[in-house]
């Protein structure tokens, strides 16, 4: 930090001073009067400091004019208010995900319907009946606002929800098994994203794993011979983020479910991503539904609200009441509870699956997740003309890709898309051009591959007149980023 005019320590206007400045009187009136305080000793200390280290006597300084006092005070001014913009700037902000994962961890996954947004705003707004039964005038329960739909969807007798689908797996298992034994096939110990895995939860639980078969193969006997008198439940899991494909084999969970009832003893069937709807019918590749577990005889499935169901984030538990009633006494479940806000929005997603039909049409991730080739290669083409106007002398072409569907919903299975490709002369160009994007006031963010930039167009819809704006008024202000790549 450099300040013209000054040359010594001593030449720095006091923090009064400073402060009875009209410039720093309105940084007072917007930010508080000891935050700006903070702020300008935080500065002045920053300068004062850069100044002692050029090492210029005080006796060599000259005296400063009143024009370059108020020079000095405009600059620190600037400073300081660009410093108190960036800290009260919220950090949590939306970004345009152009990525071609849809259902992206990093970028909050889902993007919600229209009725789950109003839903939310509605009970934010002031008191709601959270706890409480309007027709009884007593305390409630907070599950009662969604579990009857739940019931409905799945086919389930009863369910409660918590903050994610790994806190429903922990509950379920610190409830059902503690102590015990919970039999699972190796080749469904999974660790997903963030390194969570199974084994980890299950030891956290409180429970004991018991694996069986092998890794490619498992069959009905080993879960059978395991079986004995510390065994408090069979598990089947999502292999969330793979498959394994070739000589395998492994136990459906009807079949899982006749064992588990001839030895009483309950079957936990983890759907992971889970889906309240046939996929296919809306051109997607098929993923075993909720309804499906229940009707296989399952007793308890736990699955996400937050990817392919289209809602918040939140873990559902469903399947026989005497079993989900003793999961709601269970503790822990206090401290994984839904709030007001993600209990009403999850209750709007919920009553759109009442239209099946209309799905594609009301659900946004699935919209995203059906759209056409066709539509998307028309998107890419007009986006490709706006960025090929913007960086005239790099190459914009379009291309097929793929896209993801992400969080480990159908991890093996690509969609059919297309991508505007910016290519650069190297790797490290892409790179800075991708951090232009994500630098834009409503950051964008793609992926470099092939060492150029690729924008998946799957999930540009009604974004695409902004992201058009962004790119004319924002990328063509950074003259080196073109200078760079067409170097």
């Amino acid at each position: 930090m450099k300040i013209d005019r000054l040359s010594h320590p001593n030449q720095l206007p006091s923090v009064d001073k400073l402060l009875q400045s009209e410039q720093f009187m309105t940084l007072r009136e917007c930010y508080g009067r000891e935050t700006v305080i903070t702020e300008v000793r935080s500065c002045l200390n920053q300068v004062r400091t850069q100044l002692i280290q050029n090492n210029t006597s005080a006796s060599d300084t000259q005296p400063l004019t009143d024009a370059d006092h108020r020079a000095v005070i405009n600059t620190l001014h600037q400073k300081v208010e660009s410093r108190l913009q960036q800290d009260h700037t919220l950090s949590l902000q939306r970004v345009i995900n152009l990525t071609g994962t849809i259902l992206h961890t990093n970028l909050g996954r889902a993007p919600y319907p229209e009725s789950a947004i109003n839903a939310m705003v509605e009970v934010s707004r002031g008191s709601c009946n959270l706890e409480f039964d309007l027709s009884k005038g007593k305390r409630g329960r907070r599950d009662d606002h969604v579990e009857a739909w739940i019931c409905k969807l799945t086919g389930a007798e009863a369910a409660t929800t918590v903050n994610n689908n790994a806190a429903a797996v922990l509950l379920t298992l610190n409830t059902i098994a503690p102590k015990k034994h919970v039999i699972v096939s190796r080749g469904e110990l999974i660790e997903i994203g963030g390194s969570f895995r199974v084994p980890a939860i299950m030891k956290k639980a409180d429970c004991k794993l018991r694996e069986v078969g092998t890794t490619n193969r498992t069959h009905l006997k080993d879960y059978e011979e395991a079986i004995g008198k510390k065994t408090a439940a069979l598990m089947k899991i999502h292999t969330s983020n793979y498959e394994i494909n070739g000589f395998t084999k492994s136990i459906d969970a009807r079949s899982l479910a006749e064992l588990a009832s001839q030895h009483d003893i309950p079957l936990i069937d983890d759907l992971g991503s889970g889906t309240l709807t046939d996929l296919t019918a809306l051109g997607l590749p098929y993923e075993r539904t909720a309804r499906e577990a229940i009707a296989d005889g399952v007793d308890l499935i736990t699955f996400s609200g937050d990817k392919l169901l289209g809602g918040p984030q939140c873990g559902i538990i469903a399947g026989r009441a005497d079993l989900i009633r003793k999961i709601d006494k269970n503790p822990m479940k206090r401290a994984m509870r839904l709030d007001k806000v993600t209990l009403a929005a999850l209750g709007a997603v919920l009553k759109l699956y009442a239209r099946p039909e209309h799905l594609a049409d009301t659900i946004p991730s699935l919209k995203l997740l059906s759209r056409p080739p066709e539509a998307i290669q028309q998107t890419a083409g007009q986006l490709q003309k706006v960025i090929a106007r913007t960086l005239p002398s790099l190459e914009v072409t379009i291309q097929q890709c793929e896209s993801q569907i992400g969080s480990g919903a159908l991890p093996t299975r690509t969609l059919n898309s297309y991508a505007v490709v910016i290519a650069g002369d190297t790797g490290a160009s892409a790179n800075q051009l991708a951090a232009r994007f994500r630098s834009m006031t409503v950051p964008i963010i793609v992926r470099v591959s092939q060492e150029s930039v690729w924008i998946d167009c799957r999930a540009l819809t009604d974004e695409l007149s902004e992201v058009s704006s962004l790119i004319e008024n924002e990328l063509v202000e950074n003259e080196l980023v073109e200078n760079e790549l067409a170097s």
